[in-house]
């Protein structure tokens, strides 16, 4: 913001790189962290396993206990290794550069609706490379499509 800072959380589906849920919080405690996590996990269900990187929100005993008691694996990345979370790195720096630093936002409740808006564009418009001309919202499905077909 042109004054202060708020801290985001995404939960990001690595495969698709669609945002299931995020955050913003003018405090770096668990609790918004958590919250993302357990609407991401209602919303599109729980993976076989969660990465983090090793922050104090993701080593809390609220967002450990969100994943064991959910009986989801957990993987941290290692210390330095940006490699780990690269998906993610790549999502903040577009925000960055694609919303954030383009509109000066004045406040936390314009900071909100901007990003929000940006994440909906980026899960329903914005296709990914990863995926040719598909975007998250459309390469979720095709993953998820199959799945429910077979079951």
């Amino acid at each position: 913001m042109r004054r202060g800072f708020l801290y985001l959380v995404a939960i990001m589906d690595w495969y698709s790189r669609k945002v299931q849920a995020w955050r913003l919080s003018n405090s770096m405690d668990a609790d918004f962290c958590v919250e993302a996590l357990k609407e991401a996990l209602a919303k599109h269900g729980k993976p076989e396993i969660f990465n983090t990187d090793q922050g104090s929100q993701f080593t809390s005993g609220a967002w450990i206990d969100v994943l064991v008691d959910a009986n989801i694996k957990i993987s941290m990345d290692g210390k330095g290794a940006w490699r780990d979370n690269r998906m993610i790195e790549r999502l903040c720096r577009s925000l960055k550069y694609e919303c954030v630093y383009l509109n000066a936002f004045e406040t936390g409740s314009e900071m909100r609706v901007g990003i929000g808006k940006w994440l909906t564009y980026y899960n329903s418009e914005r296709p990914h490379s990863t995926h040719g001309i598909l975007t998250p919202n459309e390469a979720h499905v095709s993953i998820t499509e199959p799945m429910r077909l077979a079951a």
